[in-house]
């Protein structure tokens, strides 16, 4: 059974920074795309970051770009979203995915996290 499991959420001041971890277990995912998304209050699911396991590969969204930086560890099976430089607007619950091949869209992701909540002030 696939198992996707965040943490390191919680509330931040603007202008700081948050790590989060999603820990993957119950399959191999070589030739999976690894992603993270986000859900903001009353809007849809969106594209965060992704990372392809296999290749380290990295694509960002455009609103976090220069921001956020994507990785993975393949010894521990976890992949890492650093939130740097957080502003009100990154206020949302971020969700660890994985699918493939690589898409910005979650209908590709076959398996979710079950979320983590992040809420920077202002």
């Amino acid at each position: 059974q696939v198992q996707l499991v965040e943490s390191g959420g919680g509330l931040v001041q603007a202008g700081g920074s948050l790590r989060l971890s999603c820990v993957a277990s119950g399959r191999t995912f070589s030739g999976y795309t690894m992603g993270w998304f986000r859900q903001a209050p009353e809007k849809e699911r969106a594209f965060a970051a992704a990372i392809t396991w296999s290749g380290g590969n990295t694509y960002y969204a455009d609103s976090v770009k220069g921001r956020f930086t994507i990785s993975r560890d393949k010894a521990k099976n976890t992949v890492y979203l650093q939130m740097n430089s957080l502003k009100p607007e990154d206020t949302a619950a971020y969700y660890c995915a994985a699918g493939r091949p690589l898409s910005y869209s979650t209908g590709q992701y076959a398996y979710w996290g079950q979320g983590t909540p992040v809420t920077v002030s202002s």
